[in-house]
């Protein structure tokens, strides 16, 4: 049976709507942009002490005393730990998805409630975006509204925003029969109807949605973060790569303290079904209040433009740092080739310029999307990489050695592997193979191959070689080995190959994890896993390398010649990382 090209239909799909509408999707990451730079900078304006008076007040105003104590403490936490800044940037991030899927969300489930053809339509679509996984929102968000707080917004909108629609069109759905038929006795438009009795009588079981929908918005603070959204979930990203145990709990804490003030303060906005709201304040006290709160909100969310550090007036600007607005897009935020790139940036007195996290998949798709359209891009790149093989790209001269000489690729495995596995331990110490080599098989796989067949089709065409690798080894009888790779495309394609041969030519039963970084080598370690051959050295594995050396053997090199930058397309006008200044 032909297999349906679902992914062609897919990728035919994106590219037509970013070709046809790229006008409008720019006029939404303008509008999201704008709203979310309010918020965080909203937020950021006054001193941390003050803002947890502020929100200390708000607490005592919706909650009791136990909400307030817990929002003080938790906002004070927050600030000793020296997270304050990436928790507004969230904080930003997570009232900004909120707006937008109320916005969205609410109107659609009261069309969902009055038409039953429109209930029809939203309610298949609404169960593809709750089962879908997250991350497949990601690649198309960074095509459409590039890397950074944009696409994470739009992903967190499309994952959360399907509660806010369900639970306005079950609280109209719940009201009372008889109290609808009576407003239309009374005369009622259907406005009228809507706005006070349908929606009155709706609002707990909307707010619950509400309240849903900013609790899975903040879920995706993490996810958000491996396509450049930066604030908490970057520090937990990168905490999770690099293997930072204490500084992931740290930044974990913070989430869960943002959580649970935001979860209980939508929560309190509404009183529960059938239960009457007492309040502490008489109505006149409750306008003047919400009225200085909104007063103060709004003097100092639009002072914001009007105050601004002007250090950076007078100085010499950088041509290609204005076409590239002074970005320089990376990949993941534990990855070795980051921290060059910081060092990079410090050694060649990059002040202006920001070096934007995310993830390898978010990277090449703008490398795709720029190239595309001829536009400038700077990238962190490395090689032995398919991008290479596509693209006519270039390394930019690096006279500092930030990121130091060519690299090379070596092949680490668990201590006693030798005498467990001797025929497995001399074939990974005889594996060694050229980038050339290698670049046909990651050419094959991204043009659609699967990964697996790709390795037998090269082993295939080079089967002296794999003789050359596995000549006299003893065969074995399914004894099993668990290898472990990061989702770079070099790993991918030597993992791949290296299992192909364990187990069709020296008789293994070998499983492949892929993980990150840090657990790759942890997981080596600790003897979890048996081997991993993606350690980049001198530079990019570095930390890795020198923290588990002693716990690990080290059996050679498996590719030379690797190497890691700056890189830019053929067509910019520009050789070096001085050239940046």
């Amino acid at each position: 049976m032909p297999k349906l090209p679902i992914a062609e239909w897919t990728d035919a799909a994106v590219n037509w709507l970013n070709d046809s509408l790229s006008g409008f999707f720019g006029v939404i990451s303008t509008i999201i942009e704008s709203v979310v730079g309010f918020f965080s900078g909203l937020f950021m304006l006054p001193h941390p002490f003050l803002f947890i008076i502020i929100f200390g007040v708000l607490a005592y105003m919706l909650g009791k005393w136990k909400l307030t104590a817990f929002t003080v403490i938790g906002f004070l936490l927050i600030y000793n730990l020296g997270y304050w800044t990436q928790s507004m940037d969230t904080l930003g991030l997570v009232v900004t998805s909120g707006i937008v899927s109320v916005v969205i969300g609410v109107p659609l489930g009261i069309l969902s409630a009055y038409s039953r053809s429109v209930e029809r339509v939203v309610t298949p679509i609404l169960d593809l975006m709750q089962t879908m996984p997250a991350f497949v929102y990601l690649l198309p968000a960074v095509t459409f509204f590039s890397l950074g707080v944009v696409p994470g917004v739009i992903a967190s909108v499309i994952f959360s925003i399907p509660p806010t629609i369900r639970m306005t069109h079950l609280g109209i759905r719940q009201v009372s029969t008889e109290l609808v038929e009576a407003a239309d006795a009374f005369g009622s438009t259907s406005a009228q109807k809507l706005f006070k009795v349908q929606l009155p009588l709706a609002m707990p079981t909307l707010m619950s949605g509400v309240n849903q929908t900013i609790m899975l918005s903040l879920s995706m603070v993490v996810i958000a973060s491996m396509i450049g959204a930066q604030g908490i979930g970057a520090e937990v990203y990168r905490a999770v790569g690099q293997l930072q145990i204490g500084k992931g709990f740290e930044a974990g804490l913070v989430v869960v303290v943002l959580a649970i003030v935001l979860d209980r303060f939508s929560q309190n906005l509404v009183g529960k079904p059938g239960k009457k709201k007492h309040s502490r304040f008489t109505s006149k006290q409750r306008i003047w209040m919400i009225s200085a709160a909104a007063a103060i909100v709004l003097i100092a969310g639009f002072s914001q433009y009007f105050v601004g550090n002007n250090a950076a007036d007078g100085a010499e600007r950088s041509a290609v740092g204005e076409e590239v607005n002074y970005q320089i897009v990376g990949i993941d935020p534990g990855a070795g080739i980051m921290t060059s790139t910081k060092q990079a940036l410090e050694d060649y007195d990059l002040t202006d310029w920001t070096l934007v996290e995310g993830s390898s998949s978010a990277m090449t798709a703008m490398l795709e999307k720029s190239l595309k359209n001829e536009d400038p891009i700077i990238i962190t790149g490395w090689t032995p990489h398919w991008m290479f093989n596509k693209y006519d790209l270039k390394f930019l001269e690096d006279p500092l050695k930030s990121y130091g000489d060519a690299e090379e690729i070596r092949t680490i495995v668990r201590k006693g592997l030798k005498e467990d596995h001797p025929a497995a331990y001399e074939f990974l110490d005889r594996f060694n193979w050229t980038a050339e080599e290698m670049a046909e098989m990651m050419i094959a796989i991204q043009d659609g191959a699967d990964p697996q067949q790709a390795a037998k089709e090269w082993a295939e065409a080079h089967k002296d070689k794999v003789a050359e690798w596995t000549k006299g080894l003893r065969s074995s009888n399914g004894e099993t080995l668990k290898l472990s790779y990061v989702a770079w495309d070099s790993e991918i394609a030597s993992t791949n190959l290296v299992e192909y041969v364990l187990e069709n030519e020296l008789g293994y039963n070998v499983t492949s994890l892929q993980v990150e970084m840090g657990p790759m080598w942890t997981g080596v370690a600790a003897g979890d896993v048996d081997a991993t051959l993606a350690a980049w050295m001198p530079v990019t594995s570095a930390a890795y390398y020198d923290r588990y050396i002693d716990k690990v053997e080290d059996v050679g090199v498996n590719m030379e010649g690797a190497k890691t930058g700056l890189t830019v397309p053929a067509y910019m006008d520009i050789d070096s990382i001085e050239d940046l200044k």
